[in-house]
């Protein structure tokens, strides 16, 4: 296998890019805790690539003293079951997530009416049934967050998935903001893939309520950090980091919502047990109207961008 070709983000903090979505390793401090943590765990058949970054990063047969997820969408957890076939180690998410990581309930369906981009149209064809993860999995308590991260403050961020979490590292201000917000535009196949820089709000094939999303914005619009590490494109620092997030949550309804779709009138609801509420299309005659159209155009839509992973 070829050397894992991962990028740093903040001292002791490291990710890379599988395909079109990041997935990164958080050594603690000397002294502050234990070992290093995955947040997050990629697509599909991934495995042995994360395992090949770790291996350069802390040494042969070394294994992570948890895995955080900050959420379970498909390109988070792709990877999963196989890298706890190879590490016994526990994984932590959100209690808000916890029944898409034990077959409890699948996510709501991803709109693809939203974007106007190729990952966009291809939303419909995007796994959201859950994984089973069992007693592996373990809820993130409030008070105590993650005891193998003791620096990092765990941050609920919903709206993109009920359970979605950011980490904060206060103090060098880093932030692993997940899919809350990213820094490319992930509706596009060409942003995408090619990791074109634009802080956005999060994908919006795969957000479920908007409502939260923008507040989860705005809450981490205010711890200012001067690092951002995203779930899809490149690290953004300094300036330009807290400019472009500043204003991306105080215009957060003109630059990230949707002017139509599935969930922007009515968002689909869940709890601890799943999902409860999914709006129907036909609540918004302009998305009926669009859906034959969107659905015909993603199979020419799927075409290209296997062709586009198929090259890289």
């Amino acid at each position: 296998m070829r050397k894992p070709n991962y990028f740093q983000v903040s001292q002791g903090v490291w990710g890379m890019k599988i395909t079109f979505v990041n997935i990164y390793m958080i050594a603690n401090r000397r002294g502050a805790g234990k070992g290093w943590v995955l947040v997050d765990a990629g697509l599909r058949g991934t495995a042995k690539k994360i395992i090949a970054m770790a291996e350069a990063l802390f040494g042969p047969g070394t294994k992570p003293a948890a895995i955080v997820l900050t959420h379970g969408h498909f390109d988070h957890v792709g990877a999963l079951e196989d890298l706890l076939e190879y590490w016994d180690v526990p994984v932590y998410a959100h209690p808000l997530e916890i029944p898409y990581l034990t077959g409890a309930s699948s996510y709501p369906p991803g709109d693809p009416t939203v974007g106007g981009g190729l990952m966009s149209l291809m939303a419909w064809a995007y796994p959201t049934k859950p994984i089973n993860l069992g007693g592996r999995v373990i809820p993130i308590d409030k008070y105590e967050g993650i005891p193998q991260l003791p620096e990092w403050k765990v941050i609920h961020t919903p709206g993109h998935s009920p359970g979605h979490i950011s980490l904060f590292f206060p103090l060098n201000t880093t932030l692993i903001a997940g899919d809350a917000f990213v820094t490319t535009r992930q509706e596009s196949a060409i942003y995408a893939l090619n990791f074109i820089k634009k802080l956005s709000g999060p994908p919006k094939y795969f957000t479920s309520d908007w409502h939260s999303a923008q507040k989860s914005v705005q809450k981490l619009a205010a711890l200012q950090p001067r690092i951002a590490a995203t779930g899809h494109g490149l690290v953004m620092r300094g300036k330009e980091l807290q400019q472009d997030l500043n204003y991306l949550a105080n215009h957060f309804k003109e630059l990230a919502v949707p002017a139509h779709g599935r969930y922007v009138k009515r968002a689909a609801i869940a709890d601890e047990t799943g999902v409860k509420y999914i709006p129907s299309y036909t609540e918004d005659s302009k998305i009926k109207l669009k859906v034959g159209a969107v659905t015909a155009a993603a199979a020419l839509a799927a075409f290209f961008i296997t062709r586009a992973v198929a090259r890289r």
